[in-house]
């Protein structure tokens, strides 16, 4: 049962990136007033599953689940039907649009993937965010290497801040002293707040090594 449903699970959202996608060929198509005779959501050779006439566009679902297709009349497409090429253009075909018309009906598709595909990273980021651990959270404090304990520091060091601006992430601690050149490097221990200055040796050993906290 599990397997199925996430087969069905995968159709349904292919079918969704296919639908959309093809939408951004349909609705300029239809907007330059270009006949569009057929909206399929996969393809389908020799019959179809579903088919339906609503004014001139015939919408369907195909059987080939490879795609989806818009068969705009003065394009070959997926179709690869040329019979239309051998008759004058007329004023509803494709080819009879402005270069500029034509070109955003051809990367109408295209457009809609990369806005989607922005939509999606967004929302993903806005419902689970980026996880890290606060700086404030650190509760027993840091582990230092060698060159943390040149610069002064020691395992249990609470890091404060840098250059007293505080780094929310702990994590990005590091890469905070070494992108900014930090001078110095404020931490609590044993309750009691202390300052470090970072040399510029130091930042050159950072580097070399990229300490790590």
């Amino acid at each position: 049962m599990d397997v199925l449903t996430q087969i069905a699970q995968f159709i349904l959202s292919l079918s969704i990136l296919i639908v959309l996608h093809e939408l951004g060929h349909f609705i300029p198509a239809k907007l330059f007033k270009t006949k569009v005779e057929k909206f399929y959501l996969f393809f389908d050779p020799w019959f179809s599953i579903f088919k339906v006439k609503k004014g001139e566009t015939e919408y369907g679902i195909g059987w080939l689940p490879l795609g989806g297709y818009v068969k705009i009349a003065g394009m070959i497409d997926e179709s690869m039907d040329k019979e239309q090429m051998k008759l004058p253009p007329q004023d509803w075909e494709f080819r009879s649009k402005p270069a500029w018309q034509r070109l955003i009906i051809m990367i109408g598709g295209v457009t809609v993937n990369v806005i989607l595909g922005i939509l999606i990273y967004a929302m993903v980021l806005f419902a689970w965010g980026e996880e890290y651990l606060p700086t404030q959270n650190v509760k027993y404090g840091v582990a230092v290497d060698t060159l943390g304990y040149q610069i002064g520091l020691r395992d249990g060091d609470k890091v404060l801040s840098v250059d007293n601006k505080v780094v929310e992430n702990i994590s990005k601690v590091p890469l905070e002293i070494i992108l900014n050149k930090a001078t110095s490097i404020q931490v609590e221990r044993d309750g009691q707040k202390m300052n470090f200055d970072i040399t510029e040796d130091d930042l050159s050993e950072m580097i070399k090594i990229n300490i790590q906290f």
